[in-house]
């Protein structure tokens, strides 16, 4: 289900639940959500003209941006790609095209489409698929030909659903898939389109053979077919397409890795980055892109463009591309204090993922809130000292930090570690010190 009807404030309550700060960089995706919503209400004439603000995000790597687009997108059911701008090419040389942008997104949505259809069907299709298994037990462990197979059924039902029967082995009937995915390179450019032969010919290239394999196996097997049995394909690829088209969001990354600088005098490379600005106009405007389930239209996808612009500005982009990017936020640099809040705040904070795995090894983790102080702090200082990536810097020393006890939780099960300041500056006072050898590892 689609949560468009989220307020402007509920949304940024819940991207506030796993992202620290950036407050309008999350109000301005929270009014292009609710924009939607507002889009649906209107009159079929009006709709058709209202078109989505993109957004332009600005600002250095590891603050956040891709974080913020990723989390809208998974709450709200919505189908996501992010795409790196500088991985395409102009039309005309080799590379991928930049409609496969809307065709990998539709890949995107069929996944997602069919995941909750699957979960539709879950139950329906888990017992059909034990039905399965039991008439294959019984046929395997009938060994008299007049015994009742309906008692002999009911005998295995209980072995079978308390896992008691998934060593043993049957013999399943199982498709053959011989035919491979043809590609074939389209007229804009060296793209595949992924035409699979099976699809064309239908049943005429299916082979089925009898295999052996355990109980466990053939469920996997089993509840697979049954799932495909309860969900039409058509009507799977026919939502995907619609919520693609409605909903539909691309993050594009390193825009200003395509920008024309001013001073470039339209010599060199910066001549093609401009060719792939105006190959991806169209999309960002709004045209129709052949795919193979169909056509998608890209009126309404909201693009969200993201760079840190260190070298160039977003008035470097062609005029046609910043027309369609009305809306710039930019993204704050993190420091200590954002740090410290990253580690222990979110719901998934670095601090919970790391206590939570090493409790599975049965050893208790503990951060003192000095401790904690002095990673961000730590973290914070080698960003200004090297390479600022921002709230990754924190993954490294917390990896660096606790490589030690990692290594041996297994042999520490049921010890309780308090991770001090004391231990911190232990383990990564001497590489902070060091700055050249700091850079290296940390």
């Amino acid at each position: 289900m689609i949560l468009e009807k989220l307020t402007p404030k509920e949304t940024v309550a819940e991207l506030d639940r796993f992202i620290i700060g950036q407050d309008a960089a999350k109000r301005a995706v929270a009014v292009a959500l609710r924009n939607r919503w507002r889009r649906q209400q209107l009159s079929p004439e009006l709709r058709e003209e209202v078109v989505p603000k993109n957004i332009i995000m600005i600002g250095p790597t590891g603050v956040g941006k891709t974080e913020i687009a990723r989390r809208l997108a998974r709450f709200t059911g919505s189908p996501f790609l992010k795409v790196e701008a500088s991985k395409f090419t102009e039309v005309g040389y080799v590379g991928r095209d930049v409609e496969s942008i809307i065709r990998d997104l539709l890949d995107a949505g069929i996944q997602l489409v069919r995941a909750e259809r699957v979960a539709e069907v879950a139950v329906r299709a888990e017992r059909a698929a034990e039905d399965r298994l039991l008439d294959l037990l019984v046929v395997s462990s009938s060994s008299v030909a007049d015994t009742a197979l309906e008692e002999r059924r009911r005998a295995l039902k209980r072995p079978l659903r308390d896992g008691l029967l998934e060593e043993n082995e049957i013999e399943l009937e199982v498709a053959e898939d011989r035919m491979p995915t043809v590609e074939m390179f389209t007229p804009q450019g060296m793209e595949s389109m992924g035409i699979n032969l099976k699809d064309m010919f239908g049943g005429l290239m299916d082979r089925k053979a009898r295999k052996r394999m355990t109980v466990a196996e053939a469920r996997r097997v089993l509840l697979l077919e049954e799932e495909e049995k309860l969900i039409d394909r058509a009507q799977v690829e026919g939502e995907a397409i619609n919520r693609v088209e409605e909903s539909g969001i691309v993050f594009l990354d390193e825009i200003d890795k395509i920008c024309s600088r001013e001073d470039a005098g339209g010599r060199g490379p910066d001549v093609s980055r401009e060719g792939v600005q105006r190959d991806l106009l169209p999309i960002v405007e709004g045209t129709h892109v052949n795919t193979r389930y169909g056509v998608v239209r890209t009126d309404h996808v909201l693009f969200i463009a993201a760079g840190a612009f260190h070298v160039s500005r977003p008035a470097d982009l062609i005029p046609e591309m910043q027309g369609r990017f009305p809306i710039r936020v930019e993204l704050q640099s993190l420091g200590a204090e954002e740090f410290e809040r990253i580690l222990t705040e979110p719901e998934n904070s670095l601090i919970r993922q790391y206590t939570e795995l090493l409790a599975t090894e049965n050893l208790e983790l503990r951060f003192s809130d000095e401790a904690v102080k002095t990673i961000a702090s730590m973290a914070a200082e080698i960003n200004e000292a090297a390479e600022n990536i921002g709230a990754r810097r924190l993954h490294t020393v917390l990896e660096r930090l606790l490589e030690e006890l990692s290594f041996s939780a297994p042999d520490r099960a049921g010890e309780v570690v308090e991770v001090s300041e004391e231990m911190v500056q232990e383990r990564l006072g001497d590489l902070i010190g060091d700055r050249d050898l700091a850079r290296y590892i940390l």
